[in-house]
This record gives structure tokens, sequence and C-alpha cells, in this order.
């Protein structure tokens, strides 16, 4: 499992995220994911640690807490959703964008 971390500042590094979680057990991995266009930051990041016990005590202690001039959003990583390619609900159905098809 991994941590999601949110209102990340832009001029975040992955030794920067790393040090603050490793006050709280093993960082194992750090990724902050780009904007593919631009290449810039997102704003978010995911941390994995050694122990459920650390990532539960890293998330109580920094979940709120100010950072680089930021509140952290910091709680246990979502799975990505399977999206696929255009949109629309599990069965590729897309909403027409309001309109009726008749």
């Amino acid at each position: 499992m991994s941590i999601y971390v949110g209102n990340l500042s832009y001029e975040v590094g992955q030794d920067d995220l790393k040090q603050v979680f490793e006050e709280y057990g093993v960082v194992k991995n750090v990724q902050l994911p780009t904007d593919r266009e631009t290449g810039r930051l997102r704003g978010f990041g995911f941390v994995e640690m050694g122990t459920e016990a650390e990532e539960t005590a890293a998330i109580e202690a920094l979940d709120g807490a100010e950072w680089m001039g930021r509140n952290l959003k910091v709680n246990k990583a979502k799975p990505k959703e399977d999206r696929g390619s255009f949109g629309g609900d599990r069965r590729g159905n897309s909403s027409g964008g309001g309109y009726s098809r008749r």
C-alpha cells in the first residue's frame, strides 16, 4: 500500500519528500508524477513505507501539517481506476454531452 500526498509545492523534490517521511520509518519509494505536456510536477505524490504501522504514523502526523507554505493532504492511496481511453462509463457509454438521441 502507498500513501497519497496532496497539495504539494511545485518546488518539492523526491529527496525532500523522502526526508519528511523518514521521520516515521523506512521509505521504500517516492513518486512525483509530472504533467505529460509540460513536464511540470502535478502537485501530488505517492510514498511507499516499510510497514503499515509506519504508514499510519506518517498519515496521522502529516495530514493537515504545513510544509513548504502549504497544508498537506495525506491519506492511504486508493487504487488507480481504469478509466479507459475515451471516458464514459464501464460499458463504454458516454453521456453524449446532455443531448437526447431520438
